[in-house]
This record gives structure tokens, sequence and C-alpha cells, in this order.
């Protein structure tokens, strides 16, 4: 008996070890199913080190199962910190980063000790959850505090990056201020929160005095100036970054492009086209996709289309960029052909890609085929048409006069109206004298916006030109009594 006792052991140990090898060299979950039924079916109790090895894979993997990382979990007897942290990991990175909090209160409430590595995956899932939901920041922070892990820097670095994310300066600068030994994670953090917030000239200050900077704060600070619309400012920047000698990765040059976009600047464009090819960054689809649209925002269909044709492999916002530009510069017929041929070529479109070809037909006047186009992208596609898609198709049947069908088409919409559906009709009302719609869209207007005065112009506009100057005076004064004013540069879809 106690030979073969002896030898069961033997052989569990060696299947342990066996499976802790195979555990390693999964690739897919498929794998890794195939291992856990055939160590039930051999009634091999699992060594935690292979459960080690499986949670992390179906937890934290690409390829990995959420689902079955909490089924694995769920059958573990007193599971230690680290299972509770890979599961808390696996959490933070997903769809469903607000799952961790139940999981760190189940840690806590089981005596199970948090350490320094729970606090920085719950901190990264609390950045990515709605602010409203579990635990707020400063209830984390206090958290931190309380189990003595306030001075770990990589738990430092989380904090400031939640804060930064939530567009807190001053609670980022309080814990970067307490940091003894900054890393340039920790001031990368500092300069994103001034970012959030809208700071730009505090995060320069920070950017400046960082003693060392890498691509992530290079790009950040590039990415809030060309947020910013300082599109000058981020290209000089860029130029700075490269002098410097620090390399750019995809998300900088998207930044760069979006700043040249932003100035119409195609000579800059071309510049940093050239670059991109010089430096082997041609292939990133990001990147062509950026190009496609600053070519056709700088008027140079010529330059979008070289791009689009040129790449190997197109993603559906290529597909909606380069459609897009074709509908902005009132080529319907190609925005059509692209279409088809995008349909043909398996890519499912999307409602951004309706809105363009609804661009490009309100454009071309295309009006019958419009309301074709915008009845099968429900049916045949089934999706759901969002305000823009009803703005658009309001602003199509208002330039062709037909005042009627676009009232009904508002007043039937399943979706809550705003002022920029209203507009676009009140813009067409204007084109063509419709005084009577026009004072029935302007009664709508001013019950979304009542303080709006720039509604009332318009109708004063109308009456004006209908010879009709008694009501525009009455409705001048109707304006000044409810000191409704004129918002500077307001202007409507079709005015």
């Amino acid at each position: 008996m106690q030979a073969s006792t002896q030898q069961w052991e033997e052989v569990s140990l060696s299947l342990a070890t066996t499976l802790v090898s195979i555990a390693e060299s999964c690739t897919t979950m498929r794998d890794l199913k195939q291992i856990h039924a055939r160590a039930i079916r051999a009634g091999l109790h699992l060594h935690s080190v292979v459960l080690a090895k499986m949670l992390r894979f179906a937890a934290v993997s690409p390829s990995g199962d959420l689902q079955y990382a909490r089924r694995l979990f769920s059958h573990m007897y007193q599971p230690n910190t680290f299972f509770y942290n890979t599961l808390i990991r696996g959490y933070s990175k997903s769809h469903s980063p607000s799952q961790s909090v139940p999981l760190f209160n189940q840690m806590r409430r089981n005596s199970v000790a948090p350490d320094g590595f729970t606090f920085t995956f719950l901190l990264k899932a609390r950045s990515r959850m709605n602010f409203s939901l579990f635990m707020a920041s400063d209830e984390i922070h206090g958290q931190v505090l309380k189990f003595g892990f306030c001075s770990h820097l990589f738990v430092q670095n989380a904090l400031i990056h939640l804060y930064a994310t939530r567009g807190v300066p001053g609670s980022a600068r309080r814990v970067f201020d307490e940091t003894l030994d900054p890393d340039v994670v920790s001031w990368s953090g500092l300069v994103v929160a001034y970012l959030k917030a809208r700071l730009l000239d505090d995060a320069r200050l920070v950017f400046e005095r960082m003693p060392e900077r890498d691509v992530v704060s290079w790009t950040a600070m590039i990415s809030g100036y060309s947020q910013a619309k300082r599109s000058m400012e981020a290209l000089e920047l860029f130029m700075e970054m490269r002098d410097e000698g620090v390399r750019p990765d995809e998300v900088t040059m998207v930044c760069v492009i979006s700043a040249c976009t932003s100035l119409g600047d195609l000579e800059a464009g071309l510049g940093i086209h050239h670059y991109i090819d010089e430096n082997g960054f041609g292939w990133m689809v990001s990147l062509c996709n950026a190009l496609i649209d600053m070519y056709a925002k700088c008027g140079c269909m010529d330059g979008a289309w070289r791009v689009f044709n040129s790449m190997e492999r197109k993603s559906l916002i290529t597909w909606n960029s380069m459609i897009s530009a074709c509908a902005s510069h009132g080529n319907a017929e190609a925005a059509v052909s692209l279409f088809q041929r995008m349909v043909n070529s398996g890519v499912r479109p999307d409602g951004i890609t309706f809105l363009a070809l609804l661009t490009a037909y309100t454009h071309k006047g295309w009006v019958d085929k419009g309301c074709k186009l915008f009845e099968n992208m429900q049916i045949d596609y089934g999706i759901e048409a969002g305000v823009e898609h009803y703005g658009c198709m309001v602003d199509m049947l208002g330039r062709a006069g037909r005042m009627e069908e676009a009232y009904n088409l508002i007043m039937n919409m399943p979706i809550p109206s705003n002022d920029m559906v209203w507009g676009a009709l009140l813009g067409a009302c204007r084109i063509y004298g419709d005084v009577d719609m026009g004072e029935r869209v302007v009664k709508k207007l001013l019950e979304l916006k009542p303080d709006e005065g720039g509604y009332y112009i318009l109708l004063c506009d109308m009456y004006v030109a209908a010879g009709r100057r008694a009501e525009a005076i009455e409705m001048r004064q109707i304006m000044k009594a409810n000191g409704a004013k004129k918002t500077p540069g307001c202007s409507w879809m079709g005015a």
C-alpha cells in the first residue's frame, strides 16, 4: 500500500509538471480548455502553479476568455492575492472594467491582503469606468493610504493617471508632489492631467521641466495642441521632437497629420507624407486614413485617391473617409461607386457611411434617391437613423423646396429632434421665402433654445423680404422683451 501511494504521488507530480509545461505553451482557449478537461477526467487535483498559468491566460491573454477565467476562479479553494490580482487585471483591460470593484470588495471580505499590483490594476479599471459607478477616486485613494501603498511608484503613477483621465490636475499634482523619485511615466501623467483640463500652457511648463521625455510625453503634448486647434505649435513641437532624436510612433503621426488638416496646409501635409514613407510608416492603415482626410480637406483629391488606391488593406474607416471626401467635393457618382465596391468587398457599412452618401445625394439634388437610400439604410442594413441622418434628410428636402415633407419628417422622428434639424428647415424657409413655415419652425426652435436671438433675426429677415415690416418690428420687440441675443457667427444647415 505504501509503495502504491508513493507511486501515485510521483505520477501526480509528474502530471502536474507536465501540465505546467503544457499550460505555458497554450496559444488558444481551445488548448487551455482541453488541458482542463483532461485533468478533470484524470481526477487530478490541479496544482496552484497550473491554475495560475491557466487563469492568467484566460484572463489576460488577447485570445483569452474572461467568463471562463471567472469560472476557473469560482472553483478555487481560498484564492490568494495573485489569483485575485490576475482576474482584476483581466477586467481592468476588458469592456467590463467595473467588475474589478466587486472582486476587490470580495477580496477584502475574505481577508485576502491586497498588494501594490492590486491597486495598480484597480486604479486602471477605475480610470476606464463611468465616474458615477462604484467607488469614487478619493475612496480608492483612501484605500491606498490605508494599506500603506502611497509611496509605491507604480501605484502613485496609477493614481496620477486616474486623476489625469478625469481631468483633475490639482489632485494629480498633489500625488506627483508626494512622489519621491518621479519617473517619465509620472511626468507624462501630469502633462496629460493639465491637457485634459485644457490647461495647455501649464502642461507645456511641466513638459519643459521634464528631465527625460519619451515618445508618449511628446505625443501627448503634440496631441494637446492639435486638439486645441493650435496646429502650428503642434507642428513646431514635432520638428523639435525630431531634432532631439525621439522617434515618433503611429499615434504621433496621426496627431501631426490632423494638425496639417486643421491648418489646411497642403505643403506641410506633403512634407509629412514624405516623412511617413521614408520612415516606414506608409503601410499603417490609420495613417493612410488620416492622409486621405488631410488631402481631401486641403482640396487635393488626386492625393486622396493615390493614398486610397495604394492601400493593400482597407478598413471601414478607409472606405468612409474616401466616400466622405467624394461627397464633400460634390462627386456623388464616385461616392456611390465606392459604396458598391465596399459592399462587394465584404465590408459592412455603418451610420457614417450612409451619412456621407446622404450628403453626396443632397449636394447632387438626388432627393428621391436619397429618400430611398434613407429607407434602405434601416430596412436592408438594420442601421437606425440618428439625428445627423434626419438633419441631412431635412436639408435635402428643404433645398428641393419640399418643406411640408421635411416638416412632417421631423415631427415623426422616433428620436428627439434638435436645433440643427429645425435649423436646416429654417434655412430652407429663408431661401424659398416660406414665411408661414418659417413661423412654425421658429416656434419649435424657441422651445429648444428660447434665448437664441438668431432665430428671431432670421424670421425678421423673412418678414422684411415678404414686405411684412410691421411683423418684423413686432418680432424684434418680442426678442428684446425676452432678453434673447444673437450668437455671433451662428449659422444653420442650408442657410
